[in-house]
């Protein structure tokens, strides 16, 4: 992958490396296009996938795996090598789970982190609604509390994972006059009585990823299925964002590696006018500047991932990697594509898809603007 010495990473987490390669290799990348095509991934692969260990891998037992976030780097890496982007495991892993383990009671860890663990239950969080994005105070989803439940209302769209999650955790208001401080996590489990979904939402990228609309219609979730306290899920939703951040800077480097070696390779063996591409000096100049930039990223999100393993990453910071690294991969990944002329727009090339679930980087974990106003009030 990076030509770079990376101290990040201790030996553990090289030797995990080959065995999720290992996993990636034969359970994954040979599907995925057709995961592409039916707009889903099977659940059966998310249980090979917990029986190799690659899912939950920073709970520590008896919940998960024992390990810490190098370990889910390495998945992170391993699956944007072959830009198997349909495939939620760390949304899963990395979002969800982090949410109960720092937040949700005993019972319900015991409850519900090993199934994560497994395979046997997938996650997901539904934050976004029509009229509500970057802007989470703006959510209208509510629910007020009857007898031993909360009644449960509202909608949320674009919710990854949304069609194959047995398990919900859904940002609602438990009481509309506090505005953001009147927020609640509340955990919806599959078959409640007035919870539906659609059908997986068409996209122009990230086509294996099930992404669907939530709709919750006087749903009857049980007071013990709240996570953490009541009115305090703004805050606990800030504290895990600069994680999910980091994931978002993570993807986008390995991503960059990946397929500036692949455009390496092809600019080498492809001929025009009688020699390779490679030899023409315009291209040997944009691959060594994607090199060099390349390079300088991989440094800066390997020191983010330093730091948060240290529990150091603050806001600002993880907003700068997940700004630096969107924005470079969407800029090097269209300089990719447009040196493999129309070989690149071909599906069966890889780079025109990777090119397509780029863009969404830009947006989702907070929209760049919205990075850039966490960066600007450090100024």
């Amino acid at each position: 992958m990076s030509t770079t010495h990376r101290t990040v990473l201790r030996e553990d987490h090289e030797q995990f490396r080959v065995q999720v390669r290992r996993f990636v290799e034969r359970e994954i990348a040979p599907f995925h296009s057709q995961w592409e095509e039916n707009g889903l991934v099977p659940r059966s692969v998310w249980r090979k996938a917990g029986d190799a260990g690659l899912l939950c891998c920073t709970l520590p037992a008896p919940y998960g795996g024992g390990g810490d976030f190098g370990h889910s780097a390495v998945v992170i890496e391993e699956l944007a090598r072959v830009n198997a982007t349909g495939v939620g495991f760390s949304l899963h892993s990395d979002v969800v789970a982090p949410y109960l383990m720092a937040y949700g009671s005993e019972e319900q860890k015991q409850r519900w982190l090993p199934r994560m663990a497994s395979g046997e239950l997938i996650g997901a969080i539904a934050m976004t609604e029509p009229d509500a994005g970057s802007d989470v105070k703006a959510v209208r989803t509510h629910a007020h509390v009857d007898g031993d439940h909360y009644v449960l209302n509202g909608q949320k769209t674009y919710i990854s994972n949304g069609i194959n999650a047995g398990l919900v955790i859904v940002v609602a208001k438990t009481d509309p006059q506090l505005a953001a401080k009147g927020m609640s996590l509340l955990c919806v489990e599959d078959g409640m009585p007035g919870f539906s979904r659609s059908k997986p939402m068409r996209k122009i990228g990230l086509k294996g990823q099930d992404t669907a609309e939530l709709f919750f219609q006087e749903v009857r979730v049980p007071l013990t299925n709240r996570l953490g306290e009541e009115n305090k899920g703004f805050g606990y939703l800030m504290h895990q964002l600069a994680q999910e951040r980091l994931i978002i800077a993570i993807r986008a480097a390995a991503s960059i590696e990946a397929f500036l070696e692949r455009t390496l390779a092809y600019t080498r063996d492809r001929k025009a006018f009688g020699q390779s591409v490679f030899e023409y000096q315009n291209t040997r100049f944009r691959l060594a500047e994607a090199k060099a930039q390349s390079t300088m990223l991989r440094v800066f999100v390997d020191n983010c991932l330093d730091l948060h393993l240290q529990g150091q990453l603050d806001a600002e910071r993880a907003a700068m990697a997940k700004l630096n690294a969107s924005e470079m991969q969407n800029k090097l990944l269209d300089a990719f594509l447009q040196m493999h002329g129309g070989q690149g727009y071909m599906v069966e090339s890889g780079i025109g898809s990777a090119w397509v679930d780029a863009r969404i980087a830009r947006i989702y974990g907070g929209s760049n603007e919205i990075m850039k106003e966490i960066i600007a009030r450090g100024l």
